[in-house]
């Protein structure tokens, strides 16, 4: 399930902080503007509906990270979870498999970004599309979703990375993508927006 929070700006952060782990808390804290600690405690106040949700787990799990940064939980490894926030919103994905989420603001393109991210098929599908910010912004989900499934995080090869290994579930917002990325051989997700 693939969980989704627009209202960032709606909870009461106070509250958040004490609902979360302490580790959660200084990382927010260590933030300096009042978005990115929003972000970051709403992505894990999502893990923690969702852990509910699906889980009935009531305690937030130990993490750890692997070698490239990516989390994971300590006591359940057969729960795996992704994360991501951007300035509309804050998706976080959990699965029984490994999964890769991204959520991305529908922006102008900045072509000589796009020269670097894409390959010229994809250069010219977002060219010709009646929406090419939207067309651009999907493809750069699927993109940065395989990249958080497979936690290699960027890297200087976008426009040969292969996209058709993966099965992917996409939520169009009214002014954001999110994408979810997951193997071949696992069904599409279910996305829920999640007011905290």
């Amino acid at each position: 399930m693939i969980y989704i929070c627009e209202n960032i700006l709606d909870f009461d952060i106070e509250e958040a902080l004490r609902t979360v782990s302490v580790e959660r808390r200084e990382s927010a804290l260590r933030y300096r503007f009042d978005i990115d600690r929003r972000q970051s405690l709403a992505a894990y106040l999502l893990l923690q509906h969702g852990l509910r949700e699906e889980y009935a787990l009531d305690i937030m799990p130990r993490l750890e990270y692997d070698d490239r940064g990516k989390p994971r939980m300590l006591d359940y490894p057969d729960i795996h979870f992704n994360i991501s926030h951007c300035r509309r919103g804050v998706a976080c994905a959990i699965s029984r498999v490994p999964i890769g989420v991204d959520i991305e603001v529908i922006d102008a393109i900045d072509w000589d970004v796009a020269r670097r991210v894409m390959n010229a098929a994809q250069l010219d599908a977002i060219a010709a599309s009646p929406n090419p910010e939207r067309a651009f912004c999907k493809l750069w989900t699927i993109k940065e979703s395989i990249l958080k499934y497979s936690g290699e995080g960027l890297c200087d090869d976008l426009p040969r990375l292969a996209i058709d290994n993966y099965t992917f579930a996409h939520y169009h917002g009214d002014s954001y993508i999110c994408t979810a990325c997951c193997s071949r051989s696992v069904e599409h997700e279910e996305f829920m927006l999640v007011g905290l």
